[in-house]
């Protein structure tokens, strides 16, 4: 009897001690850095851009430091929109916890190269008609994130150009043919022009370098006394040729972005896009966390921005009504 319970408080002994240097063997293991790939439709390595800081602002206000307690690859598009595939490949080859991607080419890429890691997109226009979400509600697959709804505005852009140059009757409109975002916004600006009693001048163009010297031909063949640019990738490259276009033929402007008026085009509204790349790492932090992206429902923008290039108004002759320069949020003088 006695034998028997010094065995039996041996191996109890014995137990103790494997468990406590489990214990110490498991706290001494290094934690796993979560690895986040981010695709990047702007900016470069050297000067990333405000959408990359407003990605890092917002996980540094979740308590994320990276090369501390998270790890972040980019990968920068460039010039080359053909390359897309690969640099996704590239991040899924990484095997990193979450694909983080900044326009539908990209986003498209990451939904045929992984079904199962999750994917965190911005700035897609529509992602339930895209195919990437069942619904804004329930994603239902690996995607989720925050959608930019573009061609929700269509008409009411096309309202404030007419109010701040009441003068205008032939409204041309530019945009990229292969894609079937801008195709729709065209569409969508067609029927605005209607609406508001206007005529409608196509400037459809195609291809990665698209032939802008025929777009702008047939602008000045058909008269067009106002010009809106439907953004995606190409066109978005092809800004500033096009805003010269307009400044030397004194032809206002209508575009779909700020950072468009800063450059020199006349008017925009859009969605205020910082916010929404800020809003990228609360996906993350949620996905890291074990929320998973059929659950998270996508967001939609809830501010909006009327931005006026008055230094530009001036180059093209143009005096902007006070009415419209009040609601404006941004004026650039």
């Amino acid at each position: 009897m006695v034998y028997a319970m010094k065995v039996g408080w041996s191996s109890i002994l014995v137990a103790a001690m494997l468990l406590a240097v489990a214990v110490i063997a498991e706290a001494q293991q290094p934690k796993k850095i979560p690895l986040i790939g981010y695709v990047s439709g702007s900016g470069d390595p050297k000067t990333p851009g405000p959408q990359v800081e407003g990605f890092r602002q917002g996980l540094r206000d979740l308590g994320y430091i990276e090369g501390n307690n998270i790890l972040v690859e980019y990968r920068y598009v460039e010039q080359g929109l053909d390359r897309v595939p690969g640099l996704v490949a590239e991040l899924v080859k990484l095997k990193v916890d979450i694909l983080v991607t900044t326009f539908t080419l990209a986003t498209r890429a990451a939904k045929q190269a992984t079904k199962t890691i999750p994917i965190v997109m911005v700035a897609v226009s529509d992602p339930v008609e895209s195919g990437f979400v069942d619904s804004l509600a329930r994603p239902g697959g690996n995607i989720t994130g925050v959608a930019r709804f573009t061609r929700e505005l269509s008409g009411k852009r096309l309202e404030l150009l007419k109010e701040a140059v009441p003068r205008i009757s032939r409204v041309g409109v530019i945009w990229d043919g292969n894609a079937p975002g801008p195709t729709l916004g065209s569409k969508e600006y067609e029927a605005a022009t209607n609406s508001l009693k206007l005529e409608f001048q196509p400037l459809e163009v195609r291809g990665s370098a698209p032939d802008l010297d025929g777009a702008f031909q047939a602008a000045a063949k058909g008269r067009v006394n106002a010009l809106i640019v439907v953004r995606n990738r190409i066109i978005d490259r092809q800004s500033k040729r096009i805003v010269d276009f307009t400044i030397k033929n004194r032809l206002p402007s209508l575009w779909e972005g700020r950072e468009f008026i800063e450059a020199g085009g006349l008017m925009s509204y859009s969605s205020d896009d910082p916010p929404n790349y800020r809003r990228l790492a609360y996906y993350v932090d949620k996905i890291l966390k074990g929320a998973k992206p059929a659950d998270l429902p996508v967001e939609q923008p809830t501010k909006f921005e009327l931005v006026i290039n008055l230094k530009t108004a001036k180059q093209i002759g143009l005096t902007i009504p006070q009415s419209v320069l009040y609601r404006a949020d941004k004026v650039i003088k």
